[in-house]
């Protein structure tokens, strides 16, 4: 289960508290957390100037590994020092900070890269330090992955959510996953423009599926965006009731994903 944010009519980069959540239980986030596929990281690293990268909002790495994996060199900027410890435990360069207050010293980079994470950062801020990092003809490559699960998966787990009072100011499985990511993608999109230091923004997407085990499913859940805000006794029921949903389709469920990738060319003079 992917990050899942407020709901897309609100500004998710001001709900710190969840943003800024994750780190609660980085080891958790770490293992539990689905990684991302070979053909993203061709994608992004297609027609690079060089392979120095910024991976905005690290966490724990997972976003960078694939990347450090095909000899790219990743600085991450992270504003959770727990999540940012782990990643350097994994040999990475973190600096702790919100990108929007973040200082470059000078710094320049072929690409800034952001999985997960970029809904989280002022649409407006956020361009426009990414402009004054990216040297010209690098590029902005952000992604995320969002389920895809088969529609009577999905009514099984709603129905779930619907009878514990969770407190969540959201559903994560009513409508499509997709179309809710796409209106947070657009604003993106759409600070991308604004910034003026960027080419005509690229959407790509790649679909894939993974299988969970039960026990695999529930460590993932409380990682979602939110959860944590659940009392403790209504989280315990709701994984309850999740862990029902499996045991039902066999003790084994398989959940598809959509990677997502939104890139644009930092051009020259701006």
């Amino acid at each position: 289960m992917p990050t899942l944010p407020p709901p897309p009519s609100e500004d998710p980069h001001r709900h710190r508290a969840v943003a800024e959540s994750f780190g609660l239980d980085p080891k958790r986030y770490d293992r539990s957390r689905p990684t991302y596929p070979s053909a993203l990281v061709d994608e992004v690293m297609a027609d690079l100037p060089g392979r120095r990268l910024l991976d905005v909002g690290i966490g724990t790495g997972l976003s960078a590994r694939p990347f450090a994996e095909r000899g790219a060199e990743v600085v991450g900027i992270e504003p959770d020092p727990r999540m940012a410890e782990l990643a350097r435990r994994r040999g990475f360069a973190v600096e702790i900070a919100r990108f929007e207050e973040w200082s470059p010293a000078g710094r320049v980079f072929d690409a800034v890269i952001s999985g997960q994470t970029w809904h989280w950062i002022d649409p407006i801020a956020g361009p426009a330090k990414a402009a004054l990092v990216l040297r010209p003809g690098g590029r902005i490559a952000l992604f995320w992955n969002v389920f895809q699960p088969a529609p009577e998966l999905a009514a099984a787990f709603g129905a779930v959510y619907r009878r514990v009072e969770t407190g969540l100011p959201f559903d994560p499985w009513s409508g499509d996953p997709l179309a809710g990511h796409q209106v947070l993608m657009q604003r993106v999109v759409d600070g991308l423009a604004r910034s003026g230091a960027f080419g005509e923004v690229r959407q790509w997407r790649t679909d894939w599926a993974r299988e969970y085990t039960r026990d695999e499913w529930l460590d993932l859940v409380p990682t979602s965006g939110g959860h944590h805000l659940i009392p403790r006794p209504r989280l315990d029921e709701l994984l309850a009731g999740l862990g029902e949903v499996v045991d039902a389709a066999g003790g084994r469920i398989t959940v598809g994903y959509a990677t997502v990738l939104l890139t644009a060319t930092r051009t020259a003079g701006n």
